[in-house]
């Protein structure tokens, strides 16, 4: 059991997916954080931040425009799992217990970012932990039309690859000692990405309580 949750506890390490489990394993990470429901605990902003970073200071052997666009190509699969995934499954998961890796609740979060800024929601909805997995789900599960689904997820995964891999990578550049310090960049970043989902949270809740009252 202690084996597991060290396994785990790495899988949800930056710095170990990318120096231990390398180039590969990261791409995997982004697959499964962007379209496998059970994938949602994972690192996904501050994975692509830390793997530009490692890029850019060698500690990730790897060419920067290969990592861009492998982190996109991945991103994109990703959704269109997700996507396939939700458009098999739609009624099924609306019925189905919550578990330790799947929550209604992450299904309900979705649908309400998505009726709040419509297709948008794939391509923003990539910047927001737990939304990025469940939202391409949500979008097979109502049936997005698959041209416009294609649009969204294409421009979502370059919007967002690009914007934090290269913040990683030219921050890397300019300033090499910056992985002196990345126990609290990581701490900064999972701060900063969490916020919004905190917010949304505390808002439905509000809402809820709202709704009990009438």
């Amino acid at each position: 059991m202690e084996n597991f949750w060290e396994h785990l506890q790495n899988l949800t390490d930056a710095q170990s997916i990318i120096s231990k489990g390398g180039f590969y394993l990261l791409l995997i990470v982004v697959y499964a954080e962007t379209g496998l429901f059970f994938g949602f605990f994972l690192p996904g902003d501050y994975l692509l931040f830390m793997a530009g970073l490692f890029c850019a200071t060698g500690l990730l052997d790897v060419p920067v425009y290969t990592l861009v666009l492998s982190l996109i190509a991945a991103g994109v699969l990703g959704n269109y799992t997700g996507y396939w995934f939700g458009f098999r499954t739609g009624p099924l998961m609306e019925n189905r217990k919550d578990t330790l890796f799947f929550k209604k609740k992450h299904i309900t979060l979705a649908r309400e970012f998505y009726q709040k800024y419509g297709g948008m929601a794939l391509v923003l909805g990539r910047f927001f932990p737990i939304i990025r997995t469940f939202a391409p789900i949500f979008a097979g599960v109502v049936k997005v039309d698959f041209k416009k689904f294609t649009l969204y997820n294409f421009v979502g995964s370059i919007a967002w690859v690009c914007t934090l891999t290269l913040l990683g990578y030219f921050l890397g550049i300019k300033y090499p000692q910056i992985k002196n310090y990345l126990q609290y960049i990581v701490i900064a970043l999972i701060v900063v990405t969490s916020i919004p989902l905190i917010i949304a949270f505390v808002k439905r809740g509000k809402g809820e309580n709202k709704n009990d009252e009438h």
